[in-house]
């Protein structure tokens, strides 16, 4: 597995659409890294050179995969690794970001010994919001339920620059119900974060890969929203994370994506006017029933869980 930083540019297919004075093109680093697991101060070092490197290439925004800080099969580590929101080494990386955007992935410890499997975005050097993951997958190769508590909310954020923003993490992206709230968020802009090792191989294709693609593609746009999906690459506990980190237009184009397996640093530019090209074709935001979608789940709540 090559060690050394790649870095790929892929230019924006979208034109300028709107007569705006402010700036809607957006320029996006996408940290397709290999963390060493349960080493937290190597990880700090490797997302600092990301970050330089993305600052050298006028980045407005770097995210990093799950867990980047950490490493994914930590098993008794958790507790080990685990940090509060106002540890040091998030503070370093977010006094190095600057003013840019960052994603990065953590074991947070929480009051009463809690730990989740987090995330956070901060800009400017202030902590603006930490996403806990809410579904942990506990099958097959997975057993997150076993060392982690889940989140409760699906909520976003306004960031600078960017609108409205939502996060998920990995498992979160296969839920229906993550999709509803971040239409009804009225989100602009959906970042998730995951580690997802290669299955269901069959020659050049990688079944994984494809449904996280699938995901991508069908979340932009059902929200109309940029979604940008960044996965981890290396190997560990004997499995192959394979990568193909992206980002995908509220049509549903790939506007650009990482290459497979290796370590990489790719800068996407997309454009924040074609959300309102899009929105302007395919109304789904304006005409979704917030209300309807309400009422009718209260009535299946007392249908399943009150008679």
């Amino acid at each position: 597995m090559p060690t050394s930083t790649k870095y790929v540019e892929q230019p924006a297919t979208a034109p300028q659409l709107l007569e705006n004075p402010e700036r809607t093109d957006l320029r996006v680093a996408l940290a397709q890294i290999a963390p060493i697991l349960g080493d937290r101060q190597r990880n700090v070092a490797k997302h600092l050179e990301r970050i330089a490197a993305a600052k050298r290439e006028n980045a407005d925004l770097i995210v990093f995969p799950e867990l980047s800080l950490t490493g994914y099969f930590l098993r008794d580590m958790v507790p080990e690794v685990a940090m509060s929101r106002g540890s040091l080494e998030i503070s370093q990386l977010m006094e190095a970001a600057g003013p840019m955007g960052l994603v990065a992935g953590f074991v947070e410890e929480a009051s009463g010994h809690q730990f989740f499997n987090a995330a956070f975005y901060s800009q400017a050097g202030h902590l603006v919001h930490v996403h806990r993951k809410v579904y942990l997958p506990t099958y097959g190769l997975f057993e997150e339920q076993r060392y982690f508590s889940a989140g409760n909310r699906f909520r976003a954020f306004n960031a600078e620059r960017f609108g409205r923003v939502g996060m998920l993490v990995c498992e979160d992206l296969w839920h229906v119900s993550a999709a509803t709230i971040m239409q009804a968020e009225e989100v602009d802009v959906l970042i998730c974060i995951i580690n997802s090792p290669a299955r269901g191989v069959d020659g050049p294709k990688i079944r994984t890969a494809e449904t996280y693609e699938l995901l991508a593609r069908t979340f932009s746009q059902l929200l109309g929203a940029l979604v940008i999906v960044v996965n981890r690459v290396g190997f560990e506990d004997g499995l192959c994370f394979f990568g193909g980190s992206m980002v995908v237009g509220p049509d549903g184009r790939i506007l650009a994506e990482a290459p497979p397996f290796d370590e990489c640093l790719t800068i996407a530019a997309c454009d924040l006017a074609e959300l309102r090209r899009q929105r302007l074709i395919t109304p789904l935001g304006r005409d979704e029933q917030l209300l309807l979608t309400i009422e009718e789940l209260q009535r299946v709540k007392r249908r399943r869980y009150e008679s």
